[in-house]
């Protein structure tokens, strides 16, 4: 059966896994977040089932208490340009903060990404969650939530005027002639704003695909007031699919608000899946992976959530502590879940940090029944795709072997690529260039 609208699939690259100690899981490759051999394959994996992008999380601030793959692991720019010229189809979107670097700068490394690829780029906007990010930036405080947010609008409004500075066939190359260029095809931004003073042009050609895909990850007021602005797609993340379908109304609700139309902004449920024979294998999976973690991990977990708070000093088996604002200038959404959760379901404090360091899965059981679930929020208008993470650190080569197939065949993900550029393969519109004259 074919139907009008075509779910979207990518992957996250998560070390190991999400899990505080799934590096020690038997089948984990334990250095996975620095193994470029592993990067490579699962990438190969992706696109081997058709998937639309592998994805690239990010952070700028570290210590002992981090989950271990977040101590040792690529840079997002890096690994992707390397994963170009091994990949075919498949996008490559990456996290870059835009309150710890330049317009300019990250203007052009995206823009080489996507030439590097032929189109297959993609920029996770995050704002950057944690106070200590500043400590290795030489600032003397984080911005606040709001202010982040404001940064980031005005940001983004460089960036892509930058991505425009060249109109697509600028560069005519004519050796006869000796005309490199034509002047009339080349545009000077001048920005001059509050955070930011950027002159341009971009020194690099239009993009393959216009400017690559800008993805924006967070789910606060702010995120979705900036997603709905500028986004081509969301990584967002909800626990039950009611949740998930009010933020869908929410952010396709505010698009008429920016000119914008529902299709041009996918939103996409990060979710975690475990493939099994049946019920008693995907409760061993399970259970063989939580049980990796000690409960210091868990905590530790936890904590990071609230600005790495030290939730040690707390009984374990005490109601879930009262913590006031805490957390409300890093993992806004996150933390108010957390603190809404506990209360409402009066858990302790062990039983919150053991949930929050190894969650059940939203999608699990046989292939037929993963795909079941995926197809139940799509169809619901939860979700235009997801963003798959394996609950286990083997899961991944099943969902793609077993699942993507079953949602072939009921038409709901695709056998082939469409087209050759990521924004083709996600059916966005190549953009405009502002400074086109248009008649």
């Amino acid at each position: 059966m074919s139907v009008t609208r075509q779910l979207r699939l990518g992957s996250i690259l998560h070390g190991a896994s999400g899990n505080m100690s799934a590096w020690r899981h038997p089948a984990a490759q334990a250095d996975a977040s620095i193994n470029f051999d592993f990067v490579k394959q699962t990438a190969l994996k992706a696109e081997q089932g058709k998937l639309d992008f592998l994805f690239v999380a990010d952070g700028l601030y570290i210590n002992a208490k981090s989950i271990p793959h977040f101590l040792n692991r690529f840079e997002p720019l890096t690994v992707l340009s390397a994963l170009a010229s091994v990949t075919r189809h498949l996008g490559l979107v990456g996290t870059v903060s835009t309150s710890y670097s330049d317009p300019f700068t990250v203007a052009r490394q995206f823009a080489s990404l996507d030439h590097l690829s032929n189109g297959r780029a993609g920029w996770n906007v995050v704002t950057s969650p944690l106070e200590g990010s500043a400590k290795n930036y030489s600032r003397a405080s984080h911005p606040e939530h709001a202010l982040r947010y404001r940064i980031a609008d005005e940001y983004l409004q460089v960036v892509k005027g930058l991505w425009d500075s060249w109109e697509e066939d600028a560069f005519v190359r004519d050796k006869a002639s000796g005309r490199y260029f034509d002047p009339a095809k080349l545009h000077t931004l001048n920005h001059h704003g509050d955070f930011f003073q950027v002159a341009g042009p971009l020194n690099i050609a239009r993009t393959p695909q216009g400017r690559p895909v800008i993805f924006q990850a967070g789910a606060s007021d702010d995120g979705k007031q900036l997603a709905a602005q500028h986004a081509d797609a969301i990584f967002t993340h909800h626990d039950t699919q009611s949740a998930a379908q009010d933020f869908y109304r929410d952010v396709k609700g505010q698009l008429e608000h920016h000119g914008r139309q529902a299709q041009e902004l996918h939103i996409f449920q990060g979710v975690s899946v475990i493939v099994g024979r049946d019920a008693q294998d995907v409760e061993q999976q399970y259970q063989t992976t939580a049980a990796l973690v000690s409960i210091e991990d868990a905590l530790n977990y936890l904590g990071r959530y609230f600005e790495h708070h030290d939730f040690s000093q707390y009984a374990l088996d005490e109601p879930f502590p009262e913590l006031g604002v805490l957390g409300a200038n890093s993992f806004r959404s996150t933390t108010d879940a957390i603190k809404r959760d506990a209360r409402e379901r009066e858990l302790t404090l062990r039983q919150v940090a053991l949930e929050a360091a190894t969650p059940r899965p939203r999608f699990s059981g046989t292939p037929q029944q993963v795909a079941d679930g995926l197809q139940h929020w799509f169809e619901s208008f939860a979700a235009d795709g997801f963003i798959i993470q394996g609950g286990t650190p083997d899961t991944f080569p099943r969902f793609v072997d077993q699942v993507v197939p079953v949602l072939q065949a009921r038409g709901l993900f695709r056998h082939e690529y469409p087209g050759t550029t990521l924004r083709e393969n996600l059916g966005l519109a190549l953009p405009v260039n502002r400074f086109t004259t248009r008649g």
